[in-house]
């Protein structure tokens, strides 16, 4: 509990407060100054990330589609200093066995799906690229800055966020160190904090701007980044696979991506609607890489980072309203990943710019703190929405018919027909039914796998993996992975589920700890997170809740 005793706080006041420095984010910072600078209108932009610095906690494969970049700064392929400079040259798609593989026709595939145009990059150096753009623009940019709680105007509408708050103990008591953080007033706050941010997720059910969506999907990524030989680097070429070592009932794939100076990104996606507790998607992860078709690239090279994020996977159906009295949602906070091109960053961009519009139309006709109906508006008529409509049924025909029927066959004829009819599909427009949560199943239903000893050449423990994101946090601070009952973990998950935490999890934050012969207790280290928020999802007693911690704890990825 913390000690809550009234402090005063330093204020700052802005046009328009944004709350996360990822794509999204910075896309709208950069977009309003282009608009203060097109009509010399002034606006005030701040910028505010939890991350020890832009970037640091940034993870994505990724294949950058440009088509929202190509829009907000039409002259970015003359830049020297951008770090898109990995166009995509080559790819293949392959159904994987267990000892062999299917390759699937690139040219059969619908437009959509193929990688052409796009380039292969690090997310967390685009970033850091825009966040340079922004400050140049005016923007203040606030690393180390957690924003953990919201400010409220008269009528109960956002108005602003308070950050950098730390010094607090264990226990919740004032330290030494102790800084009360300061107050962001804003016009309109714009909250691009990512998949399963923590205020995003209190204002979605505060607001109700769910009601009458399907329930937010999720997958959780895992990405390792190699260095390679040259004989093992084949620059802008890309591989996507799935299959193997997943079942047919259990939904992801995996891609590979060759960038930049002897790069590989190579990374895994499983989707968190799985129904075995024993399941544990890093050891699939660190399986799957033992695959012929991946490990040939590999062999020789050295694995120089790692890390794990969730991703939305919910597209048209769990788009949430966007708009809320004070502001609005933008980028994952919403939720626009395209699950069949395994993409989100283009559209989370475009999402920022169109937020950033509606804002700076409302302050020109100077509002404040009201709903940005123009940005709901925007959305409605974009190319977002219009690419999420075209493949809204390509996730609930993978989860209700399996990999094969669901994934290749069904999937393969909806995309075909409806990127072809503006969107017209023989199923209409299926339901995602249950939460991840509730997908999970009990463990009397399943038997345990056993997953192979890592090698610690091509594959890893997870204690060893987590330390290669660099991840840390002041220890002396509360902490900031919670349980709403403390009893649940060993009386209903560890009975019940065999304790699927200690699995679900990508970093070695849970432990069912045994001494003694005394009864099980269950540990939580959270020093490990890495922030991917899966256990604030799968958890399937909804028991687990994620905050947010001090302000530049967490990982620390570079080049990711």
């Amino acid at each position: 509990m913390y000690d809550d005793t009234p402090v005063e706080r330093e204020s700052m006041e802005f046009d328009v407060v944004i709350v996360g420095a990822g794509p999204a984010g910075l896309c709208a910072a950069i977009r309003l100054k282009q608009l203060e600078a097109e009509t010399g209108r002034e606006v005030s932009v701040v910028v505010v990330e939890k991350g020890s610095e832009v970037g640091a906690h940034i993870l994505s494969g990724a294949v950058l589609d440009p088509k929202a970049l190509d829009e907000l700064l039409p002259d970015w392929r003359d830049e020297a200093d951008c770090p898109i400079d990995t166009p995509v040259t080559s790819e293949k798609f392959l159904l994987l066995g267990p000892a062999g593989s299917i390759p699937l026709p690139i040219w059969a595939m619908p437009d959509m799906l193929k990688n052409h145009g796009c380039y292969a990059t690090s997310m967390g150096n685009v970033c850091r690229w825009l966040a340079e753009k922004a400050e140049e623009m005016g923007v203040e940019v606030y690393p180390m800055m957690a924003a953990n709680q919201t400010i409220r105007g008269e009528n109960g509408e956002i108005a602003g966020v308070i950050v950098g708050e730390v010094g607090y103990d264990k226990d919740g008591n004032k330290k030494d160190t102790y800084e009360p953080g300061m107050e962001l007033r804003g016009k309109y706050t714009l909250l691009a904090e990512g998949v399963r941010g923590s205020l995003s997720k209190q204002i979605i059910a505060e607001f109700g701007l769910d009601e009458g969506k399907d329930p937010q999907k999720y997958g959780i990524g895992m990405k390792e980044l190699w260095k390679v030989p040259d004989e093992k680097f084949r620059k802008g070429f890309v591989q996507h696979t799935f299959g193997w070592p997943l079942d047919n009932s259990t939904g992801g794939g995996s891609w590979m991506y060759h960038f930049g100076d002897n790069y590989v990104s190579i990374g895994f996606v499983l989707h968190l609607n799985y129904k075995n507790p024993y399941l544990s998607p890093y050891d699939e992860f660190q399986r799957f890489k033992t695959h012929p078709e991946v490990s040939e690239f590999l062999e020789g090279g050295e694995r120089v980072a790692y890390g794990a994020r969730a991703i939305t996977e919910g597209g048209f159906q769990s788009v949430p309203k966007l708009t809320f009295p004070g502001g609005a949602l933008i980028g994952c906070s919403a939720g626009f990943v395209n699950v069949p091109r395994i993409k989100g960053n283009h559209n989370a961009m475009k999402t920022g710019m169109m937020a950033a519009e509606a804002a700076f139309e409302a302050l020109g006709e100077e509002r404040a703190g009201d709903e940005l109906a123009g940005y709901q508006a925007r959305y409605d008529t974009s190319w977002v929405r219009d690419e999420l409509y075209k493949v809204r049924n390509s996730k609930p025909l993978w989860s209700k018919y399996g990999t094969f029927l669901g994934a290749l066959a069904l999937n393969g004829l909806e995309l075909t027909m409806s990127t072809r009819l503006g969107g017209f599909s023989l199923f209409g427009t299926l339901s995602h039914g249950k939460t991840d949560a509730a997908s999970t199943e009990k463990a009397s239903m399943h038997k345990p796998i056993e997953y192979p000893k890592p090698d610690g050449v091509l594959t890893f423990d997870k204690l060893t993996n987590v330390s290669f994101s660099a991840t840390n946090h002041e220890e002396d601070q509360p902490a900031h992975l919670t349980l709403k009952d403390a009893s649940v973990p060993v009386a209903v998950n560890l009975a019940e589920y065999a304790g699927p935490s200690q699995r679900y999890c990508p970093a070695g934050v849970y432990e069912f700890v045994t001494e003694g012969g005394e009864a099980p207790r269950f540990q939580i280290n959270a020093q490990n997170c890495v922030h991917c928020k899966t256990c604030d999802i799968k958890d399937p007693s909804q028991n687990i809740v994620w905050t947010t911690p001090e302000g530049g704890g967490g990982p620390n990825y570079p080049n990711m």
